[in-house]
């Protein structure tokens, strides 16, 4: 395969990841909120809707780690690291400039959490194409070293 090809290729999957993820957590924001499952905008959430918050993200972040590495089956790993590495950074600047400006914005440990996950649920949906690949085993084609 053409290197550039190849690179091109990894960033668009990533790319497509991301979007992904962006996508799905704002609709089911948006869906939960006007299902009243969440309160309206702007209004503070109990924690318990925050912890279920955090768990569907985390699954959407595996999901979307998961297209990544359907989308582009080599390097995955690395792949991976990288969405996690900017999804670490995104939620800690999200973190820093909602810290203390309203009970909306949720509780610190949310933001922490939402951090601290990014790196091991891009891994995890790596991992689970890695288990799942063509075939239903992982294969040479589909190793980190690829």
């Amino acid at each position: 395969m053409n290197p550039s090809i190849s690179k091109a290729r990894r960033a668009g999957a990533i790319f497509a990841g991301f979007v992904f993820v962006v996508v799905t957590s704002t609709a089911a924001d948006l869906l939960f909120h006007a299902t009243g499952v969440f309160p309206p905008m702007g209004q503070r959430m109990s924690d318990p809707l925050f912890a279920f918050a955090l768990a569907y993200r985390c699954l959407l972040a595996i999901a979307g780690s998961y297209l990544t590495s359907r989308l582009a089956p080599t390097w995955v790993l690395p792949q991976a690291t990288v969405m996690g590495t900017v999804g670490l950074a995104v939620s800690t600047l999200g973190a820093a400039v909602t810290w203390n400006k309203g009970p909306e914005f949720g509780p610190h440990w949310y933001s922490v959490l939402l951090a601290l996950s990014s790196l091991p649920c891009s891994w995890a949906g790596a991992r689970l194409f890695l288990v799942l690949g063509p075939g239903g085993e992982a294969s040479p084609a589909h190793s980190s070293h690829a």
